[in-house]
């Protein structure tokens, strides 16, 4: 195999891996096998491991020795963390964003948010989809590549938290109206309105996050009760 075939091979096993455990097919708090992903992929180990060291890094897994790979949980520091930075940062990108967004486009994302409303899965897609439309138009690499590990890791707590309909539902109106601002150049505005909706965002996670550690019977699953289980 080429250096580029191998390269390719490494890349395209890191991806599928990393999406599964964005989208968490491998749930937070469960224990995985490399010979397993191995066989899953109809990939050699070799590659698995260089994927798993460099999400290990990430933060997404912990290599557990002897044990297997730990998916590392969302704790409600990571949800606190999350949206602090998507509150502090969100507005500065549509700041600079703003001047830059085709209009085409945006007229493009109203039209899908005042259709049918989507099933859940779509719905948060096509919330992160317009959220990182506005970043990735404010020309700073540094604040696209850090929201786009923030949104990898937005996605984890929106699956985690299995959020309903009623709460797309508002959170379509609130982007129709920072869309409506951008459309109307009424930058200042859509600001304000972006910095409330993620403040929004914000309650509805911890509400939900906050109402597992209050209410559960039992603690949420982590390595430790999954190794005990072994």
């Amino acid at each position: 195999m080429s250096k580029t075939a191998n390269k390719d091979l490494k890349n395209h096993t890191y991806c599928i891996l990393k999406e599964r455990l964005v989208n968490c097919i491998y749930p937070p708090g469960t224990l995985l096998n490399e010979a397993q992903l191995a066989a899953d992929l109809g990939a050699s180990r070799t590659p698995v491991r260089e994927a798993i060291s460099r999400l290990e890094m990430e933060g997404f897994v912990k290599i557990m020795p002897k044990k297997g790979i730990y998916v590392t949980d969302i704790s409600l520091n990571d949800v606190l963390q999350i949206f602090q930075t998507r509150i502090e940062i969100e507005p500065i990108a549509v700041r600079l964003a703003a001047p830059h967004l085709p209009r085409q486009e945006l007229l493009a994302f109203c039209g899908k948010f005042e259709g049918d409303a989507p099933d859940i899965q779509n719905g948060f897609r096509l919330d992160t989809a317009m959220h990182l439309f506005i970043i990735e138009h404010c020309g700073n690499r540094y604040i696209i590549d850090m929201m786009h590990r923030i949104f990898d890791e937005n996605t984890r707590v929106i699956i985690s938290s299995k959020q309903n309909q009623v709460q797309i539902h508002d959170a379509r109106l609130e982007h129709l109206d920072i869309l409506n601002c951008l459309l109307d150049k009424d930058t200042e505005r859509a600001i304000g309105l972006m910095r409330s909706h993620v403040e929004n965002c914000r309650k509805a996670a911890l509400d939900y996050f906050c109402s597992i550690q209050t209410y559960m019977d039992s603690p949420s699953l982590t390595y430790k009760n999954q190794l005990a289980q072994l």
